[in-house]
């Protein structure tokens, strides 16, 4: 089944809807559509930034993979700064937290783009299945190079944000288009998963040969991510509201990709030569923050920026107590607008 998470208030009706098994798109559809006005009522401070004036668009848009792709833009009542790509993470979607990430950038007169990688969020695929981490790279190089020619975009300086595995595919999109970006912003990126997260070499060993059978099964064990990911206990407590993110154990296929495209970027950070903004929590138990300090010391780049951050957990941007997520928003406008204001 889907959620099951029981919340004060919700009808008898929208609970089933909730409770659906979200393997399908049509599912977690229609769990966003009659859920969206309460996610986007809970009290996070990513909720309070004023966005009056703010240009937002949804689309659905089929790939050369015969996928239908949905997307979401922000911008700015001016013309904007840039052009803000943005990469989401494991099981996440860009219609929860990332709608007051994206609100933020363009409150400070960015252009933002973000997109469900199939099989997340709203688009179309098995929800949480990457059966090629190389291809979903494919799709969303080709998704942000579309968006790119837009009339609104052309000729901007582009950017890459990733948070977590976000910033893994960052960072792969970098690779297959090295002059492609104006620079990337990484958020506690998935360079390497913590040692604490991943299962032990003979596990490991016995998954990869079960996944050539059954890629799809559900069978990785994994601690929950959504405990180690939040610092604050309230926030923790709001991740129950992102009712279409994948909150099962991962599926085999998806479980060795990560694993795969994690050990290929470490083999690679001397090939990073973009601009490079990387900011990670020092307690952070998801990503290896000692990875991040790795790339800032061995990637070509001669234009790049480490902030780590005493104390901190996974998720600067949405479970961090308020101060510090406005403390690490400030790092990230400050590189930008020195990357975009001549």
């Amino acid at each position: 089944m889907g959620n099951q998470v029981k919340f004060p208030g919700v009808s008898e009706e929208l609970q089933k809807i909730l409770d659906a098994d979200m393997d399908n798109v049509e599912a977690r559809r229609r769990a966003r559509e009659a859920f969206k006005d309460i996610q986007l009522s809970i009290d996070h401070i990513l909720f309070k930034v004023p966005h009056a004036g703010l240009k937002m668009e949804e689309s659905y848009e089929v790939n050369s993979r015969g996928l239908e792709i949905f997307s979401k833009s922000w911008l700015p009542e001016t013309r904007p700064k840039a052009v803000v790509c943005f990469c989401h993470g494991y099981g996440d979607t860009c219609t929860f937290l990332v709608e007051g990430i994206a609100r933020k950038l363009a409150s400070f007169g960015y252009g933002v783009v973000a997109m469900d990688y199939p099989g997340f969020g709203l688009s179309e695929g098995l929800h949480g299945y990457i059966p090629s981490f190389d291809k979903l790279i494919d799709d969303v190089i080709e998704h942000y190079s579309k968006a790119k020619e837009k009339p609104e975009f052309r000729n901007l300086p582009s950017f890459l944000f990733g948070e977590s595995m976000g910033g893994a595919i960052a960072l792969k999109v970098h690779q297959k288009q090295p002059n492609a970006w104006n620079g990337a912003v990484l958020v506690a990126p998935m360079c390497k998963i913590a040692d604490n997260v991943v299962p032990s070499w003979l596990v490991t060993q016995i998954l990869i040969g079960v996944a050539k059978f059954l890629p799809t099964q559900k069978l990785v064990p994994t601690q929950d991510l959504g405990e180690l990911a939040v610092r604050e206990a309230k926030k923790r407590e709001h991740t129950a509201y992102n009712v279409i993110s994948y909150k099962h154990k991962p599926r085999l296929q998806t479980a060795l990709e990560l694993l795969n495209a994690t050990k290929e970027i470490e083999r690679l950070l001397e090939k990073v030569s973009l601009p490079l903004l990387i900011l990670h929590g020092m307690n952070d138990m998801v990503t290896d923050p000692s990875v991040s300090k790795a790339l800032y010391e061995r990637a070509s780049s001669s234009d790049k920026k480490l902030f780590l951050y005493e104390d901190a957990y996974h998720s600067l941007l949405e479970g961090e107590p308020d101060e510090m997520i406005l403390r690490v928003f400030g790092d990230i406008i400050s590189w930008l607008d020195e990357h975009t204001i001549s």
